[in-house]
């Protein structure tokens, strides 16, 4: 019986310990966006890091360039300790970044460099850093309302647009009426372009107006 017991408190710490991943340290050799980069560890391994619990504009977005040359001002060529949370479907390990006692993530934020990014937020702070950015009209919230548009509902948005800057939506509906959609508008998210429909991107109301397209109602 006491064996039983021995047996199945080792696979209870076992299982445990599965569930912590290790910290990761080394050198910063690679910037791949505003939340993502390569680090080389002691043991001379490259490992793709992503930035936990926040999302930086994509390299076609507003801002997205700007993001990455801040990321890469606070971490490249720099040694850093990374608090591993979990590997992602890309491969790629998850965890936030520290140089020295700066947390990375918290301060991409607080700068306006990038969002809290809402499905896999653990740290409620980053909301409240993500608040004070925005009414600070620091970083990326500098921008226009239509350029700041959260990247998961750009990725999801599944656009087209190579324009980057022009990111209002001219939809034609089955009805064949001309309505256009703002970033941010309850159908923005869900609305496909397809340009071979005579759909197109605008980078201004004024400009959808004067082709013909209208608000959604």
């Amino acid at each position: 019986m006491k064996t039983v017991r021995l047996a199945i408190i080792t696979l209870l710490v076992c299982h445990m310990q599965a569930g912590f991943a290790a910290d990761l340290s080394g050198k910063v050799v690679a910037i791949a966006d505003g939340d993502t980069f390569t680090l080389l560890t002691a043991g001379k391994q490259q490992v793709k890091i992503r930035l936990a619990e926040i999302d930086a504009p994509e390299s076609g977005q507003p801002y997205g360039n700007k993001s990455k040359q801040v990321l890469s001002g606070m971490i490249f060529g720099k040694d850093v300790r990374v608090v591993v949370q979990t590997t992602d479907r890309y491969g790629r390990t998850v965890g936030r970044p520290f140089v020295g006692d700066l947390d990375i993530c918290a301060e991409m934020v607080r700068i306006g460099a990038a969002w809290a990014y809402r499905q896999y937020l653990r740290d409620g702070g980053l909301l409240t850093l993500e608040s004070e950015a925005k009414a600070e009209k620091r970083g990326l919230w500098s921008t226009s309302e239509a350029q700041a548009v959260p990247p998961w509902e750009w990725r999801r948005s599944g656009n087209g647009n190579q324009s980057g800057s022009c990111q209002i939506k001219g939809n034609i509906n089955s009805k064949g009426e001309r309505i256009y959609h703002v970033p941010g508008s309850r159908s923005y998210g869900q609305t496909r372009i397809n340009t071979a429909r005579g759909e197109r991107w605008f980078c201004t109301v004024e400009e959808a107006t004067a082709a013909g397209w209208r608000p959604r109602s």
